[in-house]
């Protein structure tokens, strides 16, 4: 399975290992037409992007896109800050970045202490225990992921329900009514092949992403084949394979917006 564009790499601009010429040159030797440098939010505490680098991010993915004929998309993996739907890239962000990737993560600056209470503490804790969490856990982080969705022109969420918990269906749907993809990540199990289906048949869209953290990475669909075998899912509910570029909201909203 060949992508046509990995949308979702990372660079020492946050903690990836190789470079965005790098991680481009690995895409032109696999045949991917597009790559998205999607390094973590301004509030993730130890690996953000930071916002006085974004002039100097712009000319390494220029320049990579001109010296191998990929198409390099700067993005970033936004962090999910609030119940409320907030994230750490703002609008007056925007003008900077090609691509809108959002998802949970932890060790961030959270926009109240109620919000890292559940969005970080209560997730992370029932994911180390291993328990169920409970319904007020779940119905807390389904709310958060949809109002993101709803609030935001966010791209893809990613590696949706690893290490959270909510409502797929209803995250799901959200997406599928907002233009908004999810993101089958290729560097972890985030979701079965069970929940795969669920998504799907409310009228999910995918993508498939790498999520590489080294250039050796990029491109990489192992999980994604193991997982979409299982489901059953047809093929041309994948946006960024056989050929199909996906239609991202963020592009859009910036053409009539900004």
């Amino acid at each position: 399975m060949i992508l046509t564009g990995d949308y979702h790499t990372h660079t020492p601009y946050s903690h990836g290992k190789n470079t965005v010429l790098e991680n481009a040159e690995a895409a032109k030797r696999l045949g991917i037409g597009e790559i998205g440098i999607t390094d973590h939010g301004f509030n993730h505490i130890i690996f953000g992007l930071r916002r006085r680098k974004l002039a100097a991010l712009r000319a390494e993915c220029t320049a990579a896109e001109k010296a191998t004929g990929v198409k390099v998309l700067m993005g970033m993996e936004s962090n999910l800050i609030s119940l409320d739907g907030d994230t750490d890239m703002k609008e007056s962000d925007f003008r900077y970045f090609d691509l809108y990737l959002c998802g949970i993560h932890e060790v961030l600056r959270y926009k109240s202490f109620k919000d890292f209470g559940w969005l970080s503490v209560k997730n992370y804790a029932t994911y180390k225990t291993g328990k169920k969490p409970s319904d007020k856990l779940y119905a807390n982080t389904t709310k958060a992921y949809i109002n993101a969705v709803k609030k935001n022109p966010i791209d893809a969420l990613t590696h949706i329900n690893f290490r959270c918990s909510c409502d797929l269906a209803e995250v799901a749907k959200c997406c599928a009514d907002y233009g908004t993809y999810i993101e089958i990540n290729t560097k972890k199990y985030h979701v079965t092949a069970e929940e795969l289906s669920v998504m799907a048949d409310v009228g999910a869209r995918f993508i498939i992403d790498s999520d590489a953290h080294s250039a050796d990475r990029v491109g990489d669909t192992a999980i994604a084949e193991k997982l979409l075998g299982q489901a059953g899912i047809p093929l041309d509910r994948i946006d960024n394979i056989e050929g199909r570029k996906p239609h991202f909201r963020f592009a859009e909203y910036k053409l009539r917006h900004c």
